[in-house]
């Protein structure tokens, strides 16, 4: 879709340069699917069976995670990551770092495994050096996370909620595997469990949102209609920004 606006340079002789070039733009809009669709569920698929895992729900310590990384690499990772960088298109700045961030780990989390299975490097499980180092990046995304989470509270509640929860399960990985402590390990395990639930819960509500024209599941969006039946606001410029630039998702 596009409009030209071509009404000279303002009413009542103004003529400064902010109202002379509103009133000789051309505004192209491009639709774009909301790319957190995608990365919420990618992150949420992997986050979940990865740590219902390291929980002790099924399987083991050593076999289970070379089953697992092919499709967490594939979906929390590529996916993923792939998401972030359609949020980067979507002028949406949290959505592309935490996507970015997180899909990077997916995808280092299965070349890591990867090479593990392939006898080149050690794996946390069965040496306390590599425990400790992979524990480390946990800490880097763990604080990534938290100002993530932070930064969501200005828009959306649900949101807040999935990172508020990935920072915490990401520290207390982080405080298990530096410090072999398994029960931390653990409890940090099921909080993740808890982020990745969260994660669907918001992917499925802008999923029903987008196919429905209407909000189905609220997640306490900033400044806009959240009771169920409601119709999303649809901003589509800033009034002094870069016209025809929706911003976020």
């Amino acid at each position: 879709m596009t409009t030209t606006m071509t009404n000279g340079h303002g009413s009542d002789g103004d003529t400064s340069e902010h109202t002379y070039w509103r009133e000789h733009t051309t505004i192209s809009l491009q639709p774009l699917a909301a790319p957190s669709i995608l990365g919420l569920y990618g992150f949420a698929a992997a986050t979940f069976i990865v740590a219902a895992n390291l929980a002790g729900w099924y399987g083991d310590a050593t076999t289970t995670p070379l089953i697992l990384f092919p499709f967490a690499l594939a979906f929390g990772g590529i996916a993923q990551f792939l998401a972030g960088m359609w949020a980067y298109r979507a002028r949406d700045g949290l959505a592309t770092a935490m996507h970015g961030a997180w899909g990077s780990f997916w995808i280092a989390y299965g070349i890591y495994h990867l090479l593990v299975a392939l006898a080149v490097l050690p794996g946390p499980v069965n040496d306390p050096v590599a425990a400790a180092s992979f524990g480390f990046w946990f800490v880097a995304l763990a604080a990534i996370t938290l100002v993530g989470a932070v930064a969501a509270t200005a828009e959306n509640l649900g949101l807040a909620s999935v990172l508020a929860t990935l920072a915490a399960g990401a520290a207390l990985l982080a405080i298990g595997l530096i410090g072999g402590l398994s029960l931390v390990e653990t409890i940090g395990a099921y909080v993740l469990i808890v982020s990745a639930i969260l994660a669907w819960y918001v992917a499925s509500a802008m999923m029903l949102e987008s196919t429905f024209k209407r909000v189905v599941l609220p997640v306490g969006k900033r400044g806009a209609p959240q009771k169920p039946g409601a119709t999303p606001r649809h901003p589509i410029q800033y009034e002094a920004g870069e016209p025809g630039v929706k911003i976020g998702q």
